[in-house]
């Protein structure tokens, strides 16, 4: 396996110890990577196609549902007419519009403006090809590091989890997972400003989008601790500089406006219900639900970041690269340690895709071993995606 370092040396087919051949040269992946997106789009639109029947039933329209659910009204109403709307609940509880980021937005205005979409189809535009560009992100990411086998049952499972249904939709999760996986792939291959560069993007897109920020600046201090301050090419301190930018820049512009630079954001998150307190509250609702029962996405959530958790532990005992223990560490901290919506964890940790990257290895040696096994493994998890995707969309009534 691939030792716990920046930039791994060159990779090779996962196996015991790390041992096989060589990783093939990113030319001749062409076709590899076609399969993985081929797979990942048929995954999507199966999870689409049962989404369509579950709403029909329920007598509504499925991309209705897709294209204004949500958040996603949230981030329409932010394309068409700028920040400044709040929704008052309650005493305690305004809802304004700066809690969300606005690169997401931004991106619908321009393809409202430069096609005859409207608002919902741009938005699913926007978020379709992002999911596109994030699948093949994770591919190469993987590849690198454990070979195409490897690469293609992660951009797979990435595409069945049980929330992959918001990779279909208008949210933010796709624009954030595809800068993500390419500022990634561009720190495990030396491209420190476009390393910088992208994860200044992710910022903009989501606020757990200071993950990626995180996992370049901890690769680019542990470049830097190597050569002990010598020898540190321009680029990497120039990736390093422009990898918080975008997040730092969105909170502290949201602060001034509210009348506290450094506050005014997470005051902001407040009036939503959102804090981060370590746990504390998530820890209280689990304890409410285990005593006084709940609606099913409620044990849902908690099997999810449950299996999260689980997952992070292989991870770091499979020694993965910093920059991904990084990334997925932070993610999980945040879903961890946030309290209010419990129930949209799970899609917190969507962009977390090196999360997925031991049951993938583990996939194909079962693959190996015997086929129908593994066949079987996946089949059970596109049902349940297929599944609790429609449900979660058409029938819940939850936020997401």
């Amino acid at each position: 396996m691939t030792h716990a370092s920046t930039i791994p040396a060159p990779a090779r087919e996962s196996g015991a110890g790390g041992r096989g051949r060589p990783v093939p040269a990113p030319r001749r992946l062409s076709t590899t990577a076609a399969g993985a997106l081929g797979l990942f789009a048929a995954a999507r639109l199966t999870g689409v196609l049962v989404l369509s029947v579950a709403a029909w039933a329920q007598g509504k329209q499925p991309l209705a549902l897709l294209g204004r659910s949500w958040d996603s009204v949230w981030y329409l109403g932010i394309a068409a007419h700028g920040y400044g709307h709040t929704l008052h609940v309650g005493p305690a509880v305004a809802r304004s519009d700066l809690a969300f980021f606005p690169l997401y937005p931004a991106l619908i205005r321009c393809v409202t403006a430069l096609t005859p979409l409207g608002g919902g189809a741009a938005g699913l535009v926007v978020a379709w090809t992002a999911a596109a560009a994030a699948a093949y992100g994770i591919y190469l990411v993987g590849a690198r590091l454990h070979g195409p086998a490897v690469a293609t049952l992660l951009v797979l499972l990435w595409g069945l989890l049980p929330h992959s249904v918001v990779l279909s939709m208008a949210y933010t999760e796709p624009v954030l997972t595809a800068f993500a996986a390419w500022s990634l792939y561009a720190v495990l291959t030396g491209r420190w400003v476009w390393a910088g560069a992208l994860a200044a993007l992710a910022g903009l897109a989501r606020p757990n989008g200071v993950a990626v920020a995180a996992a370049v600046l901890a690769a680019a201090a542990c470049e830097i601790f190597r050569a002990r301050g010598r020898d540190v090419s321009h680029s990497l301190w120039t990736g390093a500089a422009l990898a918080p930018l975008g997040w730092g820049g969105y909170v502290l512009w949201v602060g001034r406006r509210e009348g506290d630079p450094l506050g005014g954001y997470f005051a902001v998150q407040r009036l939503w219900g959102s804090r981060f307190d370590f746990g504390r509250g998530s820890l209280g609702f689990v304890k409410h639900l285990l005593l006084h029962g709940g609606r099913f996405v409620f044990p849902m959530t908690m099997v999810i970041v449950a299996a999260a958790i689980l997952l992070f532990a292989l991870l770091v005992a499979d020694r993965a690269p910093l920059p991904l223990l990084v990334h997925s560490g932070v993610l999980l901290l945040i879903a961890l340690g946030g309290s209010g919506f419990f129930e949209c964890k799970p899609r917190f940790l969507l962009p977390a895709f090196p999360l997925l990257l031991p049951p993938a290895g583990a996939l194909v040696r079962t693959a190996r071993a015997r086929p129908w096994h593994a066949t079987l493994v996946v089949g059970a998890l596109a049902g349940l995606s297929f599944a609790y995707g429609a449900y979660l969309v058409a029938v819940a009534h939850t936020p997401l």
